[in-house]
């Protein structure tokens, strides 16, 4: 027995080595390992990139608190798919501060990050994205239902839209804070990923998947969406009671998924191939070149989704010139005939007697 166990000296020694944790190292051992380049002075390109960063940070912070507010002060926004409009604002708007966060503890400053900091860097950042995507979801999965049934907004009630809001930050927190207690490479360097230098593939590789997975269910059910409202507007169109209003909802509404699928197709699909390469090992992949521009390519998508959601909406956009016009017309009333207005031009009546929804969401 004696001879079985310590036969091989030098195998034991290796699996020793193998379970030792370097929880004492500095960041720059890590990235060492990984041969991710480390710099210790600012270079053209890193100023570049910060400078864009912040940039694009600063443009996401604003026009999300603007989302954030309208729909705060406008109660005509007190339903379900304008909470989850909210919501996803909000989570735009912690990724615009992660991102921020980035920006400022990146380039020369990553070596002098403690691994609790650099955790907090990254963590940030996958908790905000992932609480994004599943957001975008969400309101996929709800316009799905208004739209086969013909309503203006879901039947959910607000207190299962807050149970649903809950569930999307449980679940971002998850996934955005387990590498940071324990699904790590601090014990094991042979498992590191190049892109995060402590994170262990095999977690790359499990995030990647996932976001892929919730991509391929949003085309679905967007191009669900999109064949239904083709088939809707054709039969419509035969009849000689077809009405021109509803004619031009269906056709902006075919434009808004369009926009929406490609936006989040473009924005999103490269970094998690890429996140994928990694954690799948390619040695041939040079993952690294990229690995910037498409996280900054992810977070623009924290833009447009401003742009796409909530600027399309004509109420909407008569909320934010409130907002930014207060001081012209804080001596106006945001009259009832107006209200009136806007929520007829924002209904359209179909042959079936239910309200459809307008052209933005």
């Amino acid at each position: 027995m004696l001879n079985v166990r310590f036969g091989c000296s030098g195998c034991a020694f290796r699996t020793a080595a193998m379970k030792h944790c370097f929880y004492n190292e500095t960041v720059g051992f890590f990235y060492n390992n990984s041969r991710k380049e480390l710099t210790t002075y600012w270079r053209t390109k890193d100023v570049l990139v910060v400078a864009l960063g912040l940039t694009v940070s600063v443009i996401v912070l604003l026009t999300n608190l603007l989302v954030i507010t309208a729909i705060i002060i406008n109660r005509r926004f007190h339903y379900p798919i304008y909470y989850l409009l909210g919501n996803l604002a909000a989570a735009d708007l912690f990724a615009g501060i992660a991102y921020m966060f980035l920006m400022f503890h990146t380039g020369p400053r990553t070596a002098e990050l403690s691994l609790k900091t650099w955790f907090i860097r990254q963590s940030l950042l996958d908790t905000s994205l992932t609480a994004s995507v599943v957001n975008l979801l969400a309101i996929a999965v709800e316009r799905h239902q208004t739209v086969f049934t013909m309503q203006l907004h879901s039947k959910m009630s607000n207190q299962r839209v807050m149970i649903l809001i809950f569930c999307i930050w449980v679940t971002a927190l998850l996934l955005g804070l387990i590498p940071s207690y324990g699904w790590h490479c601090l014990c094991a360097l042979e498992k590191c990923s190049s892109m995060a230098p402590l994170y262990s593939r095999s977690y790359l590789t499990f995030w990647a998947i996932s976001n892929l997975v919730i991509f391929l269910i949003m085309v679905v059910v967007y191009t669900h969406i999109f064949i239904y409202v083709k088939r809707k507007m054709t039969r419509m169109s035969k009849h000689t009671s077809f009405h021109p209003r509803y004619k031009e909802t269906m056709i902006s509404l075919v434009k808004t998924v369009t926009i929406i699928l490609s936006a989040f197709v473009i924005c999103w699909t490269p970094g998690q191939v890429v996140l994928l390469l990694d954690g799948l090992g390619c040695k041939s992949c040079n993952v690294l070149a990229v690995e910037k521009y498409v996280l900054l390519l992810a977070e623009i998508n924290s833009l447009i989704n401003a742009i796409v959601y909530s600027y399309r909406d004509n109420e909407m956009r008569s909320t934010f010139r409130r907002i930014l016009c207060f001081v012209c017309y804080r001596n106006s009333k945001y009259t009832p005939t107006a209200v009136k207005l806007n929520t007829t031009d924002r209904r359209t009546l179909s042959q079936n007697g239910h309200f459809t929804v307008d052209s933005s969401i």
